[in-house]
């Protein structure tokens, strides 16, 4: 990995884990959701996968939502924190590890499928770590993967931006950056997989006031990890200040502030032969015109316009 890709301090990311692990329960709705709707987007896939791997399992909400599920047979669960690993495990009996999303423990082709619950968000070569997961899918294999994208926190993002402007006369990065749905699709591509689907939603969670967002922030362990953070608490005249924007700019009828976290939902599969491809430009059969029953017009050749400038 070169240093250009070392965005997060990846040992700063497993302690907040380990330190969030014990009352991550009180703090989980964003993980539950987002669980809740990868387990149905796995029902529209017509198969079954004898071996998964639930990658970055915090405390096993996935893995709660799979655990009747007829299409999974051995579900691994693996995590980067050792105690978020264990309480996975605790109760459902499944295989457990602790395992870096960064430096898979997983032989090539070893694995049907591959589901990631909002955790890649953390991982600083994002391109390596799919082609890993690509490499330890077997051909035809499933990847289905969650993560937030740039809007996630936008809101957050802008009041500690001008209040810390506005007080400290400069700011250094406040919020995490996270991936651009735009380049979802050619990240996976990239990876070297084949059908790419990325698409995004917003979940918006309202809280009483700034602090409060920010503490359920650190219960989940989604605090800003970014090397070139500033190293100090952020002073209390800024914070307060960013609190007093937030409440002037973002709340909703009743008072309360307004978050956003847009979370892209990634599918896409290892390559294998049986897969369909796309037809090569100018091959089609039949013309879309009597497909649509409709009258094919040829038109004259375009004519150059000289452009008006005002």
């Amino acid at each position: 990995m070169t240093d250009s890709m070392q965005v997060f301090d990846r040992k700063l990311v497993q302690r907040r884990r380990e330190r969030a692990a014990p009352g991550f329960a009180g703090a989980d709705f964003l993980i539950r959701e987002s669980a809740a709707r990868l387990a149905d987007r796995l029902l529209d896939v017509t198969r079954s996968f004898p071996v998964a791997l639930d990658l970055g399992c915090h405390t096993g909400a996935l893995g709660e939502e799979l655990r009747a599920s007829p299409k999974i047979g051995t579900l691994f669960q693996a995590d980067f924190s050792p105690a978020m690993a264990r309480a996975a495990t605790q109760g459902n009996g499944r295989p457990a590890v602790c395992a870096d999303e960064e430096t898979l423990p997983f032989a090539p082709q070893s694995l049907d499928l591959v589901l990631s619950n909002l955790s890649l968000h953390w991982v600083n070569d994002l391109p390596g770590a799919l082609s890993q997961i690509r490499l330890a899918l077997k051909p035809d294999g499933l990847l289905l993967a969650t993560l937030f994208g740039t809007e996630t926190l936008k809101e957050l993002r802008s009041v500690l931006i001008d209040a810390e402007i506005e007080i400290a006369g400069g700011t250094a990065p406040r919020v995490s950056p996270f991936t651009d749905v735009r380049d979802a699709g050619n990240l996976l591509t990239r990876a070297g997989f084949a059908l790419p689907v990325v698409d995004a939603e917003t979940v918006t969670v309202t809280y009483s006031d700034m602090f409060k967002l920010m503490a359920d922030l650190r219960a989940m362990g989604e605090t800003n990890t970014v090397l070139e953070r500033r190293r100090v608490p952020t002073r209390r005249d800024v914070l307060l200040r960013a609190a007093a924007l937030y409440a002037e700019r973002f709340s909703d009828v009743r008072g309360r502030i307004v978050a956003s976290f847009q979370i892209i939902t990634m599918t896409a599969w290892a390559p294998h032969a049986s897969q369909q491809k796309p037809l090569r430009p100018g091959s089609a059969a039949s013309r879309l015109a009597d497909a649509l029953k409709a009258t094919e017009v040829s038109l004259p050749d375009a004519v150059p316009v000289q452009p008006r400038i005002k």
